[in-house]
């Protein structure tokens, strides 16, 4: 049998054998814009392996209600002695607490969220004049246990902000430089712990989400921008087709992911994401990428300074967390995990194979 080629079908074979093969392996896209709302539910299942005296459990819930995400309904289940919605009284943040008697040999707690999410994306051709409580914004250059803004954080900011007037040129400057002098850490535990303070007096900037973009936020607020941290859930692969920015729905084990938001003057709380900028570079490909215009790194890059991808739920924005009726005094710097105690102490919230809990989720399209 003859095969015939048109003179077309050639050139563009010999284009194509004459490209490099990693660039038509790694050319990608990531634009995520505002669109339809998603639906879905999310199950969180906790079941106490050792139970010793009176057990407390307390689980995140959505406390966010916005343009990018809406709650419709939170229901509860299992063998607790007493159930509900409390809310930290410094912080706000609501959370289900559950508390179990000693009798109770197999403490059993499911947790089910049903909301909206949507892409998020700032249109920077338009000017938003809606103004935001000034108390929220205050709250939001305030520092932390973790977040100080004196010393080498503040240094940090106005060095690296040198030269920027604006709200947006500031959050661009510091967003660079996150995303140049930082790393994405795989060995660091969870999602890191959000201690900017030691990141910067060590040198150290390796970590992971909760450490990269508190580095973002902190700084931001030392150099006057009110910033946000943003505690949250991976549910559902990226429609980009990149790995590290989904979660699988039937396991979400590890999905736990923090975001951040920068109130910038004109345009409102603007999503930002320096973290997962670094999180692709590292991991998305086998090997590491160190440039930020890589093919592949590009395209996240410029999509996170102002939007990200609705696959994914917001449970607050909180830091120095206390948990109420808890015996222990210790604060969490956030709340994003599972957390529990029996008169042994805290249990281990980043370790759910010994801990025993689960996550999972799914979109509901009808």
């Amino acid at each position: 049998m003859t095969t015939t080629f048109s003179r077309r079908q050639l050139l563009q074979a010999g284009i194509a054998a004459s490209l490099p093969l990693p660039a038509l392996a790694q050319e990608r896209r990531f634009a995520p814009q505002v669109g339809p709302w998603r639906t879905f539910e999310v199950t969180v299942t906790v079941n106490v392996a050792d139970p010793q005296g009176t057990t407390r459990l307390w689980l995140p819930v959505p406390d966010l209600d916005n343009n990018w995400q809406r709650s419709i309904d939170n229901s509860w289940s299992g063998n607790a002695s007493q159930a509900g919605l409390v809310a930290d009284p410094k912080a706000g943040v609501r959370m289900l607490m559950a508390e179990f008697a000693p009798s109770v040999k197999a403490p059993t707690l499911q947790f089910t969220t049903k909301l909206q999410t949507r892409n998020r994306a700032v249109d920077w051709s338009q000017r938003n004049l809606a103004a935001e409580d000034p108390a929220v914004l205050r709250a939001n250059l305030q520092p932390s246990e973790f977040k100080p803004l004196d010393g080498i954080v503040r240094q940090t900011a106005l060095a690296a902000t040198k030269g920027a007037k604006t709200d947006v040129q500031k959050a661009r400057a510091l967003y660079d430089w996150v995303v140049t002098n930082a790393y994405r850490e795989p060995k660091t535990r969870g999602c890191g712990t959000g201690d900017i303070k030691t990141m910067l007096e060590t040198g150290n900037l390796g970590g992971k989400c909760a450490d990269l973009n508190a580095l973002f936020v902190g700084l931001c607020r030392a150099a006057g921008v009110p910033a946000r941290d943003v505690y949250g859930l991976r549910l559902v692969p990226s429609a980009f087709g990149y790995k590290e920015l989904g979660g699988n729905p039937a396991n979400l084990k590890g999905a736990q992911h923090c975001r951040a938001e920068a109130y910038l003057a004109g345009y409102g709380w603007v999503a930002m994401d320096p973290a997962d900028v670094l999180k692709v570079m590292r991991q998305e490909t086998p090997d590491w990428i160190k440039d930020r215009k890589n093919a592949v790194a590009a395209p996240v890059d410029a999509a996170l300074f102002g939007s990200w991808e609705g696959n994914w739920v917001g449970w607050n924005s909180a830091s120095d967390v206390t948990l109420p009726g808890s015996v222990s005094a210790q604060t969490l710097p956030f709340l994003m995990y599972p957390n529990g105690e029996n008169q042994s102490g805290r249990f281990d919230e980043l370790s759910p194979d010994t801990f025993k809990y689960a996550i999972s989720a799914r979109e509901i399209t009808t």
